[in-house]
């Protein structure tokens, strides 16, 4: 069974240590927990790869604690990422941009890019200061299956394929990275995440949405642009509230207030920050209780909820 560890000094040093051995390290970010190995090191992401059951021409995310360090990583470094690097790291923001040729093509699939970002978590950024050196770290779930927002759902999906968990409590955010790609003009969303759109046309007016979903897995820039992803064990289906009630052997999640005809139903806050950060603990929580259905009411056609409403639609996809 994976260990889990509180993320004192000596954990955050021995998890380390085993890192630069060419072991597996989970940790905490502020959006989700990260599967971690050396970005660098080729042995190393090919266990992430197999231990996730991860398609090797998915791209992984490159972690690392500074603007100046990502600007090592790629070929091109300009204006427009310094300004949003200064302006959202350490946060819920990746960047892709050229790889660097020192970099292993798996760690971006095999694709002439590279995705960077910077966590904000002081758990993250005290590792990639004990390492020395950028991590790799995708979510620490197996593929496409829910993502973890705390230390004891890694260890429920890991065996022995990952080292040690350091333990710093549920994450902040609750939802994966925000990705924007600064290969293409104008710049792109390739996965809605924690930082609002909204937030980026501060400093990118001509941002604008990439298709959700991307069959063609030359094409693939980013994670999370597979028709299905984040999904629980059990079958989600999206639905109206009322179409929610009429399904009496479901599990339901509601929005904003509860109902008197389903009094055992969770509810999730009508705000879609905090909505986002109970989500995925929500579908955990039930699925470990033995749903057999989950019927979650849909979210508002709203951008303030395109997060939500892109994990939602991927696990409802399965």
């Amino acid at each position: 069974m994976t260990r889990i560890l509180p993320a004192s000094d000596a954990a955050i040093a021995e998890a380390a240590a085993l890192l630069r051995s060419g072991a597996l390290v989970a940790f905490p970010t502020e959006t989700v927990y990260g599967l971690g190995g050396l970005a660098k090191n080729p042995a190393s992401l090919g266990k992430i790869f197999a231990a996730k059951g991860r398609p090797a021409t998915h791209p992984l995310i490159a972690h690392v604690r500074t603007a100046a360090e990502a600007a090592t990583l790629t070929t091109r470094w300009d204006a427009r990422a310094q300004a949003l690097a200064e302006r959202f790291w350490p946060g819920p923001l990746t960047l892709v941009v050229p790889r660097a040729p020192s970099l292993p093509p798996s760690l971006s699939g095999g694709k002439p890019t590279v995705a960077l970002r910077s966590p904000a978590h002081p758990v993250a950024q005290a590792l990639l200061a004990a390492v020395g050196e950028p991590l790799a770290a995708p979510s620490a779930n197996k593929y496409q299956t829910l993502s973890p927002t705390t230390a004891a759902h890694v260890a429920r999906a890991f065996g022995d394929e990952v080292a040690l968990v350091l333990d710093g409590g549920p994450c902040a955010a609750g939802l994966e990275s925000t990705v924007l790609d600064l290969t293409v003009d104008p710049p792109a969303v390739l996965r809605p995440g924690a930082l609002p759109l909204a937030s980026l046309r501060a400093l990118v007016p001509d941002v604008v949405l990439a298709a959700a979903v991307v069959a063609d897995e030359a094409a693939r820039h980013s994670p999370g642009q597979d028709a299905v992803h984040y999904a629980p064990r059990a079958p989600l289906r999206l639905c109206t509230r009322a179409e929610a009630l009429a399904l009496p052997d479901a599990s339901l999640v509601l929005l904003g207030r509860g109902s008197a005809a389903r009094p055992d139903a969770v509810v999730l806050p009508a705000d879609a920050a905090a909505y986002g950060r109970a989500l995925y603990a929500t579908l955990h929580a039930l699925d470990d209780a033995g749903a057999t259905l989950i019927a979650v009411e849909s979210p508002p056609d709203d951008e303030a909820w395109l997060a939500v409403a892109d994990r939602l639609r991927r696990a409802a996809a399965k």
